[in-house]
């Protein structure tokens, strides 16, 4: 019966500290480095695997900024006025109700952000509500007839 606890132990699992820091003192601890850096090589041999592709600037999305975000909601509604396709589907699709809400909020943001806009982010906005409004006119007067 001894015999078969050894057993079962050499098939257990081995639990390895590889904090890189001692938690008793804060203070790093020896051989850590090691770690770390045979880690980092381990990473940096996987990222230059044959047939992978790196990553480029076109890989990282832009800056989310105020007017990507104004731009990002108008596309929406552009694209539920049917004015370009959905890029999931490829479609061309119509949801007036669903523009209207989109058009309406990126109105709201120009409401609750009136006074800590720059001069070019004021324009945009101005300018994007403008053109989503006579959009969304003539997409109603165009679901009417249909």
């Amino acid at each position: 019966m001894a015999g078969e606890g050894e057993k079962a132990e050499e098939k257990g699992f081995r639990v390895e500290d590889r904090r890189r820091f001692s938690p008793e003192t804060g203070e790093p601890r020896e051989g850590a480095e090691k770690v770390e850096s045979s880690a980092g090589r381990r990473e940096e041999a996987r990222r230059e695997e044959p047939g992978e592709r790196k990553k480029t600037a076109a890989d990282v999305p832009p800056e989310i900024t105020f007017s990507t975000f104004v731009i990002s909601l108008s596309t929406q509604a552009l694209m539920h006025l049917g004015e370009i396709p959905n890029p999931l589907t490829g479609k061309m699709e119509n949801d007036i109700p669903v523009a209207k809400q989109m058009i309406d909020i990126i109105g709201m943001l120009r409401e609750k952000t009136r006074g800590n806009l720059d001069q070019g982010e004021e324009k945009l906005v101005e300018d994007v509500l403008f053109d989503l409004r006579m959009r969304y006119v003539e997409a109603v007067k165009r679901d009417r007839r249909s």
